[in-house]
């Protein structure tokens, strides 16, 4: 059995005010996927959440998604995907049923009972079980189980009632902050959640061949290696530029029991991005003789303030090669910040929880809000996200959190 492990496509995303979809980043890599695809043939393809960047995405957003999907079904490829936590359930399980006969199965509701789709190779049946992103309160009220109060706890009980038969071969297509034993990896500044906040330990998903995870925009195994985060196809923060390749995973199933084979099959980017630091002379040194094109920069100065005429230097210097500044800022504190130039880039919203933070922590005079408050303003991030970003879903949650913090201060 082949197939192909996706995660976090976030079609639909802006970095730093550039739209992705619109640039042509992620048009470029679904078409160079489905040359990948169309070379390799696989089985399957499976996507482990964040299909789209927002709940409510664009036209063009959802249109990149019915290409990518109808293409592989057209090839003979069964489709598979999960809700993440930035998709609407609700908008992706529209026509599922319908959908499912073409091979396309997504879920995007959470059931008690999960969708289990069975394949079958020389070696017999492979299930995918699919499993949308899911917290505590919503698991508690699909099985009626008040005692679900954390997300180990509703992954582990949501799993155990499916009877699995593990003798079998089994696959588990998950987006969930996974961790091993509590130590959770460095990860992109992209990605909306707070550390230590939702984890479930890789012990979780013992007797299953294979986790496909989503969440995290890095690619790696966790706690074993068939328990393994794919990554995002795009890096969509310059802290990923860590990673030096991205690209989804093929993996191959043989026997139960034996060991699958797990390749990273690199898909380069239309735009790379590259993080330059140091001082206005080194950097202006170093690309002056470089010549690489077509790139996505973000300019770190260490020895001066940022000022019109070194912006303007290095956005002149990069647009003559193709490539853009996303972001141009300096580290040099001896005279402390200054406003940036107002012909810089806007920068990149921030994830709802995020915010919800921020407000937390300024009514509280700077105090960071414990992980029990961490863990409510996360949940109150879910809640407008799965409702939608209307103005009156946030005027309630907003209402909400200044009651909450106002309580907090009367029992400081």
């Amino acid at each position: 059995m082949k197939f192909f492990h996706l995660a976090d496509l976030h079609f639909g995303k802006s970095i730093h005010g550039v739209p992705l979809l619109e640039n042509g980043d992620q048009p470029v890599w679904v078409e160079r996927f489905l040359a990948l695809a169309e070379e390799t043939r696989p089985d399957a393809v499976v996507i482990a959440g964040d299909i789209y960047d927002r709940s409510a995405p664009s036209g063009d957003a959802v249109a990149l998604f019915d290409h990518m999907a109808t293409a592989l079904t057209e090839m003979g490829v069964t489709v598979m995907a999960v809700a993440g936590n930035h998709d609407s359930g609700q908008r992706l399980s529209f026509g599922g049923s319908l959908l499912a006969k073409q091979k396309l199965h997504i879920a995007g509701v959470l059931s008690p009972r999960l969708p289990c789709v069975t394949l079958s190779d020389g070696h017999g049946p492979v299930n995918f079980w699919l499993m949308p992103y899911i917290f505590p309160a919503l698991a508690a009220q699909k099985l009626g189980d008040d005692g679900i109060r954390d997300y180990d706890t509703a992954v582990r009980r949501l799993l155990t009632s499916q009877g699995i038969d593990f003798t079998q071969r089994n696959v588990l297509v998950a987006h969930q902050n996974v961790a091993a034993n509590g130590i959770e990896t460095s990860r992109g500044g992209s990605e909306s959640m707070v550390g230590g906040i939702g984890q479930v330990d890789y012990s979780a998903f013992d007797g299953f061949d294979y986790a496909a995870l989503g969440h995290i925009h890095a690619a790696y195994s966790v706690g074993r290696t068939e328990v393994r985060y794919a990554g995002s196809p795009l890096c969509y923060h310059f802290d990923e530029t860590k990673q030096p390749a991205k690209g989804p995973l093929l993996v191959e199933l043989g026997a139960k029991g034996t060991a699958p084979t797990i390749t990273r099959r690199d898909i380069p980017p239309l735009h790379p991005m590259r993080r330059i630091r140091g001082s206005f002379e080194e950097l202006q040194q170093a690309e002056l003789q470089n010549a690489v094109q077509g790139e996505y920069i973000q300019v770190i100065l260490t020895d001066r303030r940022l000022n019109p005429s070194i912006d303007a230097f290095f956005r002149n210097l990069f647009e003559k090669r193709g490539s853009t500044v996303l972001e141009i800022k300096s580290e040099y504190s001896q005279f402390g910040a200054l406003p940036a130039p107002s012909n810089t880039r806007p920068t990149e919203e921030k994830a709802i929880e995020a915010l919800f933070m921020d407000f937390y922590t300024q009514r509280r005079g700077g105090l960071v809000p414990t992980p029990q408050e961490q863990e409510l303003l996360r949940f109150a991030g879910e809640q407008v996200r799965h409702t939608g970003y209307g103005k009156d879903a946030l005027e309630r949650q907003a209402k909400a959190l200044q009651q909450f913090a106002l309580e907090q201060e009367a029992e400081k």
